[in-house]
Order: structure tokens, then sequence, then C-alpha cells
């Protein structure tokens, strides 16, 4: 488990991360989202050690890492943006150097990083230069370096930053076998890679928390009221139209358009109502069968523009 209390880092009479507080309990994926500025690799930094924050706490599996730096970075594999790989060196010598860093133990470490080199799948790499490989490839030689010494907790900044889409969802398949065995942060620009492997988020604007919660909520598609869906019904369109608008709760039915016998309709409820279920009885009264009924529902980008441009108005930024 991580836990951050009233963290701060100040750079003069800039706050680049400004009071926040936040967990992430063991075995889960968390988004950490920020637009650029935000304070996320700062934030990041902080849990590492690598950075010293001006205030607040970070417990890492209850070590304080101003206390006990080197439990808490024996427990987390870090990913950086840019991966400070030995270009000189061959794969296996760099990852066998990695493994003397952390002083792994010797009579696992062969076993260890041949797991490692299975997992990110750089098996077949392991004779060639660091310097001689893809961008792909240098990003899983990164993912080894952190798997190395099999850390608990995984932080993971932008891990698919200028990838092409098919090593993107590669690394994305590897992010999600990763959050069945550790704890993981993700920070990253595209959202629905968040949606993809994340199971809760954090939000942060200009230094501070600006939302938090589940993914699913987030975008919409969690076990909240529906409160806008579209619904196509086998049925003449003035008779279906008449019927929606006299569900109690219903606050509009609007004709999007109608193909053969089929009409279809956005409809709205009034607020914190669902009328699914009425509405499906009444249609069903009348004898015209519903082939399809869709919840509306935003998608994380939009509420992520939603939350952090009401935020900067807020603050009047």
């Amino acid at each position: 488990m991580i836990e951050i209390k009233n963290l701060v880092k100040r750079y003069g009479q800039i706050n680049a991360v400004d009071d926040i507080s936040f967990t992430v309990p063991d075995g889960e994926i968390l988004g950490f989202l920020g637009p650029n500025g935000a304070g996320k690799s700062t934030t990041m930094n902080m849990i590492t050690g690598y950075l010293p924050p001006t205030a607040g706490t970070v417990l890492v599996e209850g070590y304080d890492i101003m206390e006990k730096p080197k439990e808490v970075k024996r427990r987390i594999g870090y990913l950086p943006e840019l991966p400070p790989l030995y270009g000189d060196m061959t794969v296996g010598e760099y990852l066998e150097f990695i493994c003397e860093l952390k002083d792994v133990d010797k009579k696992i470490r062969r076993s260890q990083l041949d797991d490692i080199m299975y997992l990110v799948k750089i098996g077949d790499m392991k004779g060639r230069l660091v310097k001689n490989l893809s961008k792909g490839y240098r990003q899983r030689v990164g993912f080894a370096e952190a798997m190395v010494g099999n850390p608990k907790i995984m932080i993971l900044d932008e891990p698919t930053i200028g990838l092409d889409p098919k090593q993107i969802v590669e690394i994305r398949k590897l992010i999600a076998a990763l959050g069945k065995e550790h704890t993981v942060i993700l920070s990253t620009h595209i959202l629905s890679e968040v949606s993809a492997v994340c199971s809760s988020v954090v939000i942060i604007n200009k230094g501070k928390i600006a939302a938090s919660g589940n993914v699913a909520d987030f975008a919409g598609t969690g076990t909240g009221k529906v409160t806008s869906f579209h619904i196509t019904i086998a049925g003449p369109k003035a008779e279906c139209s008449n019927i929606l608008r006299q569900v109690r709760g219903v606050k509009n039915a609007e004709l999007l358009r109608t193909s053969g016998e089929l009409s279809m309709f956005k409809v709205e409820s009034r607020t914190d109502t669902d009328v699914r279920k009425e509405v499906f009885k009444a249609l069903a009264d009348a004898g015209y069968p519903i082939m399809e009924i869709r919840a509306d529902s935003k998608t994380l980008e939009e509420t992520f523009i939603e939350i952090t441009s009401k935020d900067n108005a807020e603050r009047g930024i």
C-alpha cells in the first residue's frame, strides 16, 4: 500500500505539488492523470525518493520514505519517461548490472532474469547492444529493469510515449499482467490507456487533486442512475413518441431517425431518475418490441477535460 499524506513540493514561491493526499491499496492499478506541468512527475519522484518533499509524508508498505529510504526503494520498481539505459552494454549485461545495484541474491538471479525477460519478451535481445534497440525494445528493457528484485510496487511514468500502435497494445498487456501481482501507479496522457488497464484514477491539476475515484464512474459506465439513453423500437414513430413522453420521469423523447418499421429516439429523464424499467413496461404493454437500448456515457477524455477546465475556472485561471 502507498499512502500520500499532505504532500508538498515547493520551488521558491511556486508549489509544484500543493498539499495532496491519496492512498493506493495493494493490488490496484491507479491512473495518475493531469495536464502538462500539473505535478505528476514531481509526485512520483517524491514517492520513489528521488526528490525530497518540502512537507508531508510518503508511506510505502508502512515505511516512511524520509526515515527508511532503502526499505522503500527496495519495494519500488520505477520506469521514468525516458529510461536511463547504458547503450554500450548488451541487454544481458545491463540487467546483470541492475541486479548488482539492487543486491539481488546470486542464487536466484539467473532464474529471475529469465522470468523477467520472458515476461517482457526481450529474451532474444539478450546479446544485443542497448543502443541498437528500437524505442519499443528499449522501453521493454526499462520495464525489465524496474522489475528486477521483484518489487511489490511499480511506478510507470508515460510508459508508452513515442511508441507505435502495436507496441502500445503490447505494453498495455504487460501493465495489465503486472497488475495481477503488483500495485501499479500509471501516469499517462493517453486516457484510453487508463480506461483499458486501470481500476481507479487520481486527477491532479496545478499541484492539487482535482478529482479521484473509480475508472468506471469517471467514464460514465458505473452503477449510477442513467439520465440519458438511446432506444430503438419496432413501432410507428408517432405512437412510440407519445408512449415515451407519457412515462413518468421522462423529460424529453427526441426522434433521431426511422428505418423501415424501426424508430430511434434519444430519451432524457429528470435528474436522478432512471426510467428504463418504466419505459420497457410501457412499450411492452403497447406491443412494441425494444430492439436496442444503450445508455449515453461520457468518455474518460471528456470527463478529464470537464474536471480540469472547471477546476481552472474555479481558481480564476
